[in-house]
């Protein structure tokens, strides 16, 4: 595993017919383990991915584009998401295979966790299998 892991949310939405699919990240240095839901890193760039999306909303309704595992947070070496994150987005807007997605980023990634909010737990990281 690469020593320079690199941290990613990501959102998979439909806005008025057309997919986009808005990420932010951050070198994180080691790799680290959402199963806690107690990381502030990754809540963090979830937030702000949310305020993208919800000033996005002003251009048209956003629906999500791959239900519960439409807000996803991944883990993967800084090799990686320079290399194949660019294409891997651009078949996802082409296709909306969200199932291809998952597959690609299983291949890449050292971890996928779905972002998920309920009011008995807040935002919780649930581990893509």
């Amino acid at each position: 595993m690469s020593e320079h892991q690199y941290l990613i949310a990501l959102a998979l939405i439909d806005q008025e017919g057309k997919r986009f699919m808005p990420l932010g990240g951050k070198s994180i240095g080691k790799s680290i383990d959402l199963s806690s839901n107690k990381d502030l890193t990754a809540k963090s760039l979830v937030a702000e991915l949310l305020l993208r999306v919800f000033q996005k909303s002003e251009s048209g309704s956003v629906r999500r584009g791959n239900g519960d595992q439409s807000l996803l947070i991944i883990q993967l070496p800084m090799e990686s998401m320079q290399e194949k994150i660019p294409l891997i987005k651009s078949q996802w807007i082409n296709s909306g295979d969200s199932k291809k997605l998952l597959g690609d980023l299983q291949v890449i990634c050292n971890d996928i966790w779905s972002v998920i909010f309920n009011r008995e737990n807040g935002m919780h990281f649930s581990k893509v299998t």
